[in-house]
């Protein structure tokens, strides 16, 4: 199924293509009030900063949509209207510069509000997504299919981009997403069977940094291995730069993005005589902003770590009260415990010269 993903149509997201040949975008969702300008730019800032490729805002007032004209001008990435139950926000949204937007025509009212908001569409070019969640399915296919299943989610997804194509508009990306990931993993095996357009992919409601992380790379670690998705997000109960790191580093564990630095780190053992677990998470944390395409090891044995850390381009393994810098499994020197962290940055920030 490797080939799904290329198969799929090509759509711009303001600047950005997704679908086709196109590299999978990374995407994210404010948290802020999206009437709130100054907020919603500043975590949007952070979020660019991070890694994030596509944004979306929730718009639940007209004041929100109006909003969107501001944000757009001090942002640097494509900007998704989220609208749910009133067209007349989603038209606002394109009116007020969307470069995408998100309903589910299930929930945005009668055949005509929905072709009103694909005629304003199709008159500024932006593409629609049809979003359809498990906790949204119709009565009449929770009877068909006995509760909420795979199919039943496909059959509601497949049905409202029917209702699109038939107002002549097929400017169009899918989204179909569920809480329970094996689910979730199923309908999207199914549904890139049949469809064509560019696929949104994510675990909906997937919960904490913790156990959302786990849920998401597992589910978007299944799809996206087989072929599967065009844009990922990584759903989290908190800071949606978390959601950025994880993404990232979901698609660099499966090949799929090669910037950035991956930090491995050995899970520590009784020969471990530094604090491995603070040191191994400062560096993780130091790495985020240096542009290099490298492996960093951070062992805690300098017996064991010139060998575990082999593979990796540099690295550094903890003694007692010292340490040692090591690039590609060979030892280049010792230093104090305390000043192994610096010894490392410097190392890295000189790595090119």
């Amino acid at each position: 199924m490797a080939e799904l993903r290329n198969q799929t149509r090509e759509v711009r997201i303001g600047d950005v293509w997704i679908g086709g040949n196109h590299p999978v975008a990374i995407q994210s969702m404010t948290n802020t009030r999206t009437e709130d300008i100054k907020s919603t730019t500043e975590q949007i800032w952070r979020l660019e900063k991070a890694g994030c490729e596509i944004i979306r805002c929730a718009v639940p007032t007209m004041k929100a949509a109006e909003s969107l004209r501001e944000i757009k001008k001090q942002i640097h990435i494509p900007l998704v209207a989220d609208i749910h139950f009133d067209y007349r926000l989603a038209i606002a949204a394109i009116e007020n510069g969307a470069d995408k937007i998100r309903i589910n025509p299930g929930n945005i009212g009668s055949a005509e509000r929905v072709k009103a908001v694909v005629e304003k569409a199709k008159e500024y070019e932006v593409p629609i997504r049809v979003g359809v969640n498990s906790g949204s399915l119709e009565k009449h296919l929770l009877e068909k299919y006995g509760g909420v299943t795979a199919e039943g989610i496909v059959e509601s997804a497949l049905d409202k981009v029917k209702m699109i194509e038939d107002m002549d508009y097929d400017n169009l990306v899918v989204s179909i997403k569920s809480s329970d990931v094996l689910m979730c993993v199923k309908a999207h095996e199914l549904i890139a069977k049949q469809c064509r357009y560019p696929l949104h992919v994510g675990i909906t409601e997937s919960g904490t940094v913790y156990s959302g992380n786990v849920k998401s790379s597992v589910g978007l670690g299944i799809i996206l291995h087989e072929g599967i998705g065009n844009t990922i997000r990584v759903s989290l109960t908190g800071d949606p730069v978390e959601e950025i790191r994880t993404a990232k580093l979901i698609l660099k564990t499966l090949g799929m993005r090669k910037s950035g630095i991956e930090v491995v780190s050995c899970p520590t053992c009784g020969r471990t005589r530094i604090d491995l677990i603070e040191l191994a998470n400062q560096v993780e944390s130091m790495v985020q902003d240096i542009d290099l395409d490298i492996k960093v090891a951070v062992m805690g044995c300098a017996v064991n770590g010139p060998g575990e850390a082999r593979e990796a381009d540099i690295g550094i393994a903890g003694g007692i009260g010292e340490g040692l810098l090591i690039k590609k499994g060979e030892i280049v020197k010792k230093v104090k415990e305390e000043e192994l962290l610096e010894t490392l940055r410097q190392e890295l920030l000189n790595w090119n010269r």
